[in-house]
């Protein structure tokens, strides 16, 4: 439960062009104490909020209708923004540099999030 509290308050920026996973995952990150920024279903719309908002750490969905959401990526490697993926292909969709970084593999419980995001919040 410690581990939980510390998520509290914890701005994370969610990417998900789902409109069902996307507020399933809101959901549990209002049940962690987090913050919920956006959240953005298009690659133009979340990097306008990495422009516009404070965030912690983001969730990101790797194929937004069909485009990859590595320029977003990039854009919070070079803040130092840390991320984890969530896709239902593991890392066998992500590029060569993305690899390593945290999955979330599709569908993933609460647990897994939490687990996920004390990872994340290690790296803020």
């Amino acid at each position: 439960m410690q581990d939980l509290a510390k998520l509290a308050g914890l701005r994370v920026l969610v990417v998900e062009d789902e409109m069902m996973v996307s507020m399933l995952i809101e959901d549990m990150l209002s049940d962690l104490g987090c913050k919920v920024v956006g959240p953005a279903s298009r690659l133009e719309e979340a990097i306008a909020l990495v422009e516009t908002e404070a965030l912690d750490c983001a969730v990101l969905d790797v194929n937004l209708g069909g485009q990859p959401i590595f320029p977003l990526v990039d854009i919070l490697r070079a803040r130092g923004a840390p991320f984890a993926f969530a896709t239902g292909y593991g890392d066998a969709g992500l590029r060569e540099v993305d690899r390593g970084a945290p999955v979330l593999q599709k569908p993933f419980r609460e647990s897994d999030l939490a687990r996920v995001l004390s990872e994340l919040h290690t790296r803020v």
